[in-house]
């Protein structure tokens, strides 16, 4: 029996104060990025405070975008940040919300897991938010440090059994493997011409009510914070005055951890954890953000969506598409296009014609959708390189089944049950479904790349199979894969779950035959897109559309 003593890993908790919105997913991927570069192995979680078990039935509108993991959690928009900056994936074990943690303790007192014992929020919430703090380390013995962000604004009714749960693992495991990074709104009042720190007093007063005090104060804010400011912050937050961070507006998301580091954040943290201090080598993190600050030209990308007057909706798509421009050093323009407002405009091919290329986001319903289908249509017919992402994809397959089949009510099941040529049917193990959470096609899947000459095969290096993300219930209709075929739309990326049965492999990627670049993909690429590691296909598409505006002589 070996007795190596357990590694200990040390905890980071980040909350928030006074406003929502502030940041807290950014600077915690940022503390996660200087911490990874230390040569530290990180992992990155989020707490949740809505009731919702995921959000994976939640309007765009109110949450933005749902991320989603390899291994098929819904999850919010901030496990993109902690993905694209540390470059590597999350998990389930990465997201837990009130409604997840809610439901976890009830299917154990259903089950009598309780033995008959009164359940109650303390303790039985805590204990279960306690294990989803401790889910990531059991997961991954090695990690070093995990940070966990809390969300929400201190003060919050439903976040106060989170605040709680730290405050009694911070006890259980001891002040000297947690650390406490507030982060807080510094107003300044632009009448009076002056910055006040009330705000950020109240909200640190508010978390040592509940028995917690912060060892760090992130101080976000439109104007530089003085000496006295932060000696002001320092004495009544009771922080020592090195460890009040001051987090200026940035150009860019990008610039976080480098304003960080340059407060020497990151080893006061390694300090104050008792964590080795190793040099945090940031160069290739700088010198992305040379790329991103001196563009040599820019591009530009028309988004024809149906959530885009959020501009979180599709977050994971605008940052893939600026990881490529970056890549090819350039600025990428987005024109973003409301779905149902081009349906109406007259002038709507003139409109697209301004952009470089077309991408076309995922989505659900009926609304938008002939939108899709017209940009996927203007693509093909112009030689505008196009890229589909999920619902963009059906509604190139049914743009091409309308336009160069000849089935003029050809349609995808989602939107018309009733279509004689249904192309987009709904996937067979979709038919008895009826819980909407959780239920779809979710997760990474594996996908073959057979036709070694295609574009998507040189956008993926020549590989033989790759791995994408997917959200989605409908599926392209093998019925109509040999007409398509003959017409000229290949199948360049297929999940063949038994090679004995090729008949039911599953349609993950097309491209046209005769296009500069006309693709078009089942999966959520851009889930897996990261500044300093761009998509493939995002980064191909960028790099045909800027290639052929040179051909044609246009420029910046």
């Amino acid at each position: 029996m070996s007795t190596t003593p357990a590694k200990t890993v040390k905890h980071i908790f980040v909350t928030g104060g006074v406003v929502s919105s502030l940041g807290k997913g950014i600077a915690s991927a940022s503390i996660g990025r200087l911490l990874k570069n230390m040569g530290l192995k990180v992992a990155i979680q989020k707490l949740d405070p809505y009731l919702n078990v995921d959000p994976g039935t939640m309007n765009p509108f109110q949450h933005g975008e749902v991320f989603v993991t390899d291994d098929g959690a819904e999850t919010d928009l901030d496990l993109g940040h902690y993905e694209r900056f540390l470059n590597q994936p999350c998990s389930r074990h990465s997201t837990y919300t009130s409604g997840r943690i809610y439901q976890t303790v009830i299917n154990k007192e259903r089950a009598g897991d309780y033995h008959g014992g009164t359940v109650q929020v303390i303790p039985h919430i805590t204990d279960e938010i306690k294990q989803a703090i401790r889910a990531p380390v059991r997961a991954d013995p090695d990690l070093d440090v995990l940070i966990t962000e809390i969300g929400g604004t201190v003060g919050d009714i439903e976040g106060l059994p989170f605040l709680e749960a730290v405050r009694q693992f911070q006890h259980e495991v001891g002040r000297d493997h947690v650390v406490l990074c507030h982060l807080a709104y510094i107003p300044f009042i632009r009448a009076a011409g002056e910055i006040k720190t009330k705000p950020a007093q109240h909200s640190v007063q508010k978390l040592r009510e509940i028995g917690l005090m912060p060892d760090f104060l992130l101080c976000r804010s439109e104007k530089k914070l003085d000496k006295g400011i932060k000696e002001k912050l320092s004495l009544f937050c009771n922080v020592p005055l090195a460890h009040v961070i001051e987090l200026l507006d940035a150009k860019t998301i990008y610039e976080v951890p480098l304003n960080m580091q340059r407060q020497r954040f990151e080893g006061q943290i390694a300090e104050r954890l008792r964590l080795p201090q190793a040099t945090c080598d940031m160069r290739d993190w700088k010198l992305m953000l040379q790329h991103i600050r001196n563009p040599k030209d820019s591009i530009t990308v028309a988004l024809v969506g149906k959530y885009i007057s959020l501009q979180d909706s599709y977050k994971s798509v605008t940052e893939a598409i600026d990881h490529a421009a970056w890549a090819h050093r350039l600025k990428a323009n987005i024109l973003r296009f409301e779905g149902e407002e081009l349906e109406k405009d007259p002038q709507w091919r003139r409109k697209l014609h301004k952009a470089d290329c077309i991408v076309v986001p995922g989505g659900f319903g009926k609304r938008g959708f002939e939108s899709k289908v017209m940009a996927a249509r203007l693509a093909r017919e112009s030689n505008l390189p196009f890229l589909g992402l999920c619902l963009g994809m059906q509604a190139a397959v049914v743009d091409f089944a309308r336009h160069v089949l000849g089935l003029k009510e050809a349609h995808s099941w989602e939107m018309d049950e009733k279509t004689p040529h249904p192309v987009i049917s709904l996937m067979e193990e979709q038919k008895a479904v009826i819980a909407l959470g959780g239920t779809m096609r979710l997760g990474a899947f594996p996908c073959q790349l057979p036709r070694k000459t295609s574009r998507t095969s040189k956008a993926y290096g020549g590989k033989d199979e790759i791995t994408e993300r997917h959200r989605h219930r409908p599926q392209f209709n093998n019925t109509y894969r040999k007409a398509c075929e003959d017409a000229g739309l290949l199948f360049t990326g297929l999940y063949v779950p038994d090679a004995n049965k090729p008949e039911e492999s599953l349609v993950e990627i097309i491209e046209l035959r005769d296009h500069p670049f006309f693709v078009a993909t089942q999966a959520h690429p851009e889930f897996k897109s990261s500044p300093v590691d761009p998509h493939p296909l995002f980064k191909a598409l960028i790099g045909v559309a800027y290639r052929l505006r040179q051909q044609q002589g246009g420029g910046a």
